[in-house]
């Protein structure tokens, strides 16, 4: 499926903000199962977009300046991607979780898709010991891995709430855990936490999918949002597998990958730093339009 991706942000400010610097991490990277075919990115009124390196993330990252006073910004991007991507199954052949925890001790693999580089606690995902007990019963040492994955992503959405008004975006897992309510955010870092203690590798995923109006509605235009998922290695063979925790299914072509790293913090899609006084309101909007003819592009 290809899909036209427009994902734009508005910032107001109640006093002119005279110098900003951001990091933006908008444009899709290209991953398993999907390709980039085109991308742009746009700031209104202007300022200074130049490429900046991804230190602890497998993300595209753009730094934009702004030195002129404003009062408005907004920042919007559009992308075409193709996914094709088979929803994952789980057979009798896969590593258990014992020896995929083993095998990623063990890599000596150094990119930035090592396993090695998810297997500890990052600045917003710790060992939790209330998260490790309550994920342990899915996550026996003698269980296949991706069995293990969608069990415990089953559970978290089974019985978390989902809640937008329940947590911040800086809300750490352990307190989301607690109330058991919270977003896509949480649910996928409180898996996170979950799958570390248990010495197993797992990535944070930020990125899109694809939402379906109810029957005989139109779909919305900017109605989507961002979206947020897990990734557990599992082994050298089946390698990084997906799973949707807020909506319990695997990674499969309904999502679209735009920054991998090891928590929210290494691949919000912008961060920076604004200079100025006086109150800030943000309004993000998303769309994410399937092209069933294939056609390239976007407007």
């Amino acid at each position: 499926m290809r899909y036209a991706i427009r994902h734009e942000t508005r910032f107001s400010y109640g006093a002119p903000v005279r110098f900003a610097r951001c990091n933006l991490r908008l444009k899709p990277i290209i991953w398993s199962g999907q390709t980039l075919v085109a991308h742009d990115l746009s700031v209104e009124p202007g300022g200074h977009l130049s490429l900046a390196r991804a230190d602890a993330s497998l993300a595209n990252v753009t730094r934009l300046v702004i030195e002129a006073a404003v009062t408005e910004l907004s920042i919007v991007s559009r992308a075409t991607v193709d996914v094709d991507r088979r929803i994952p199954a789980p057979t009798a052949s896969d590593p258990d979780l014992a020896t995929v925890a083993r095998l990623a001790r063990e890599s000596r693999d150094v990119s930035a898709s090592s396993p090695a580089n998810y297997l500890f606690p990052s600045p917003m995902v710790a060992l939790d010991p209330a998260i490790a007990d309550w994920c342990a019963p899915s996550l026996a040492p003698e269980r296949g891995a991706l069995d293990a994955a969608i069990d415990l992503a089953r559970r978290i959405q089974s019985e978390f709430t989902y809640d937008s008004d329940a947590t911040k975006t800086e809300t750490l897992p352990a307190n989301a855990f607690a109330r058991r309510t919270g977003v896509c955010q949480d649910f996928a870092q409180v898996m996170i936490s979950g799958l570390r203690s248990a010495g197993l590798p797992a990535a944070y995923v930020s990125g899109y999918l694809r939402t379906l109006p109810p029957p005989g509605e139109a779909r919305l235009v900017g109605a989507d949002a961002t979206h947020a998922w897990v990734l557990l290695w599992c082994g050298p063979e089946r390698g990084w597998v997906g799973v949707d925790p807020t909506n319990g299914i695997w990674m499969a072509g309904d999502h679209i990958v735009t920054a991998i790293g090891r928590d929210y913090s290494e691949v919000a899609p912008i961060d920076g730093i604004f200079l100025g006084q006086g109150a800030r309101s943000m309004h993000v909007g998303v769309d994410v339009e399937p092209l069933i003819d294939g056609a390239a592009g976007h407007n």
